[in-house]
């Protein structure tokens, strides 16, 4: 039945079992030659895609790790920032009182010493003026008196007029 129902669609036996030998025998070969290497690379290449999509997890995992150390980083030197600003800061307010403490000291020593210094030079012309009073004195006694004084009594008379002067 099955020759008369192969023969009734035109098929010839021989021909159909040497096709299928051929397509057998041409299957292997390429399995062998081309499809096992094809396979082959196939499977390497999706080792290697998975090997890549496991490193990129591990890269974002890490690069998430990193830019957490980083903002950690970032800001524990913000914070130092901010701590070395304000002892400046501090410090500067420090030095500034300190220098204006020292300036009002200066300048009540330099009022002390303009003060000293006015008195010695007060107490100098005083004593200028007493000398050039006693010699005024002394020669208007001289010309009053008519008699050319001699040292003693030029030195007794300003030391008269000094005396008065001072009183």
């Amino acid at each position: 039945m099955t020759v008369v129902f192969a023969a009734a669609f035109g098929l010839a036996v021989p021909n159909l079992i040497a096709q299928i030998a051929i397509f057998l025998i041409v299957f292997k070969i390429l399995e062998k030659k081309a499809f096992g290497p094809i396979l082959a690379m196939l499977e390497q290449r999706k080792q290697r895609i998975a090997e890549g999509e496991a490193n990129l997890e591990k890269i974002t995992t890490d690069l998430a790790a990193a830019e957490k150390n980083a903002q950690s980083i970032v800001d524990k030197a913000n914070a130092d920032a901010a701590r070395l600003v304000k002892e400046a800061d501090d410090s500067a307010k420090a030095l500034k009182e300190a220098k204006a403490q020292e300036a009002i000291h200066e300048a009540n020593q330099i009022m002390a010493k303009a003060r000293e210094a006015a008195q010695l030079e007060k107490e100098q012309l005083r004593s200028q003026l007493k000398l050039e009073f006693g010699r005024m004195v002394s020669d208007a006694t001289a010309r009053v008196t008519g008699k050319v004084l001699n040292a003693d009594d030029q030195t007794r008379i300003n030391q008269e007029a000094v005396a008065q002067v001072s009183a």
